[in-house]
C-alpha cells in the first residue's frame, strides 16, 4: 500500500487538489446552509403569527344612504353568492361571520371588583380562520366560562386614546387576560350570565370573536327565531397577485377591509424571491458536487500510464484504487466537519440579525442539518468510490 501510494502521491497537483477541496466545501456549505436558514426561518414564514403567513381578504357589502332607511340592495351574503365564491380559481377556502342575535352587555374588573361595563356584541368564524393559538378555543354548554379573542387595534385604542384621555391605567396583553369578565346575554326571555375570559389577541380580524359552537349555542338559546344571512365573508386565496380577485370584486360590487390586498401581494412577491434564491442555491450545490466528481475521475485518467503499469505487475484493482478511495473518502470527511464549523458560526450571525427583527421568534437545533451532511457525505464518497473502481477495472480489462 505504502508503494502505491508514494507512485500515485507525485503525480497530484496541490493546487488541482486544493481547487477540488473548496469547490466540495462551497457546494456542501451552500446545501446545509441553505437547508438550516429554511428551517429556522420556517416559523416566521409560517406559524399563524408570523411575517408571512397565509393571505386572507374579509369581503362585505357596501352600505348605501337607502340600506339604513330600509331599502337598498341587501347588504348580506346569499348561500348561491357564497357558493358562487367558492368556484372561484383564486378562492381556496370561504368562510362567514356569525354574529349574535342578542343583547350583550360585559363588565370587567379585577378581583371581583368591576372597573367599567358596556354594551358589546359576539361574531365567530370557523376556527380554522382564526390566528390565535387554539388550545383554549373551545366551547360546551356547561363550561365555567367562554374564551374571547379581541382585536389587537381595540387594545392600541384603548392604551392610547380612552385610557389616557381619562387618566385610566395602560393595559398589556397579559393583563388583559387576567380581567375578569362578566357577561349578560338577554333575549329570547331569558337573562343570563356567563364569565368570559380574554384568551388572546388578534391582527387578522377586527371583531370581538367567540368559538363558533358558542355563537350557535347561544343564539338557538337567547333568538331562536332569528335566521340572518352573514354579512361578511373571509376568503384564502391562493395568489393575492391574481387580478382575477380585483376584477370579481368590482363586478360584484364588494368591499374589502383595509389594504389586505395589496400586503397579500407583497408576500406572495417576497415568497417567489425566496423560492427563486432557493432553486439558484440547489443548482450551484449540485454543480459544485458534479465538479467534484469530475475531477476526482480526470485526476484518474491522469495517471493511466501508472495505473496500468502497477496492473501488469501484479497488484489487483481493489488495491490500486484503494489510495484514491481513502484520498476522497478523507477529504469529504474535512469537507464536511469544516461546513458544520463554518455553518454553526454563520448561523450564529444571522440569528442574531433575525432576533433583532423578530424577537419572539424559536429556534431549533442544528442536528437535522448535520444529518444532511451524514447523508451527502455518504451518497457523495460511494459515488467517487463507484466511479474510481469502474474506471481502475476499465483499464485492467484493457491492459492488453
Amino acid at each position: 500500500m505504502k508503494l502505491v501510494w508514494k507512485l500515485l502521491r507525485r503525480h497530484i497537483s496541490l493546487p488541482q487538489f486544493a481547487g477540488f477541496f473548496f469547490a466540495n466545501l462551497l457546494g456542501m456549505l451552500i446545501v446545509l446552509l441553505s437547508f438550516q436558514f429554511y428551517k429556522d426561518v420556517k416559523p416566521v414564514f409560517s406559524e399563524e403569527d408570523g411575517f408571512i403567513r397565509p393571505d386572507y381578504l374579509i369581503l362585505s357589502k357596501r352600505i348605501s344612504a337607502l340600506n339604513s332607511i330600509g331599502l337598498g340592495s341587501v347588504s348580506t351574503f346569499s348561500e348561491r353568492e357564497m357558493n358562487d365564491l367558492k368556484d372561484q380559481s383564486f378562492a381556496k377556502r370561504v368562510g362567514s361571520f356569525t354574529a349574535s342575535q342578542y343583547k350583550v352587555s360585559c363588565s370587567m374588573g379585577l378581583n371581583g371588583i368591576a372597573q367599567f361595563g358596556t354594551e358589546m356584541f359576539f361574531e365567530s368564524v370557523p376556527d380554522a380562520f382564526v390566528d390565535v393559538d387554539l388550545k383554549k378555543w373551545h366551547f360546551s354548554e356547561g363550561d365555567d366560562y367562554v374564551p374571547i379573542i379581541l382585536p389587537k387595534t381595540y387594545l392600541a385604542i384603548y392604551n392610547f386614546g380612552f385610557a389616557q384621555s381619562q387618566n385610566l391605567p395602560k393595559l398589556s396583553e397579559g393583563v388583559v387576560g387576567m380581567l375578569e369578565m362578566t357577561i349578560a346575554m338577554r333575549g329570547n326571555g331569558k337573562n343570563e350570565i356567563i364569565k368570559g375570559r380574554v384568551i388572546g389577541f388578534s391582527t387578522r380580524l377586527n371583531t370581538i370573536l367567540v368559538p363558533d359552537s358558542f355563537i350557535r349555542w347561544s343564539n338557538e338559546r337567547y333568538a331562536p327565531d332569528e335566521i340572518v344571512e352573514p354579512s361578511r365573508i373571509i376568503l384564502e386565496v391562493s395568489n393575492p397577485a391574481d387580478d382575477a380577485i380585483v376584477n370579481y370584486i368590482n363586478d360584484k360590487g364588494y368591499e374589502m377591509e383595509d389594504d389586505k390586498l395589496d400586503a397579500g401581494r407583497m408576500t406572495f412577491f417576497l415568497r417567489l424571491v425566496s423560492g427563486i434564491v432557493m432553486i439558484v442555491g440547489l443548482l450551484i450545490s449540485i454543480l459544485s458536487f458534479y465538479i467534484l466528481m469530475l475531477s476526482i475521475y480526470l485526476l484518474v485518467e491522469k495517471n493511466t500510464e501508472k495505473i496500468r503499469t502497477l496492473l501488469l505487475i501484479g497488484y489487483c484493482p481493489a488495491r490500486v484504487a484503494m489510495p484514491y478511495q481513502l484520498l476522497t473518502i478523507g477529504m469529504n470527511a474535512a469537507i464536511l466537519l469544516i461546513a458544520i464549523c463554518f455553518l454553526y458560526c454563520l448561523r450564529m450571525a444571522y440569528l442574531q440579525k433575525l432576533f433583532t427583527v423578530f424577537p419572539q421568534m424559536t429556534i431549533g437545533y442544528i442536528w437535522a442539518a448535520v444529518l444532511l451532511g451524514l447523508a451527502l457525505f455518504a451518497i457523495i464518497s460511494l459515488a467517487n468510490i463507484v466511479i474510481i473502481r469502474r474506471r481502475i477495472n476499465n483499464i485492467w480489462n484493457n491492459k492488453g
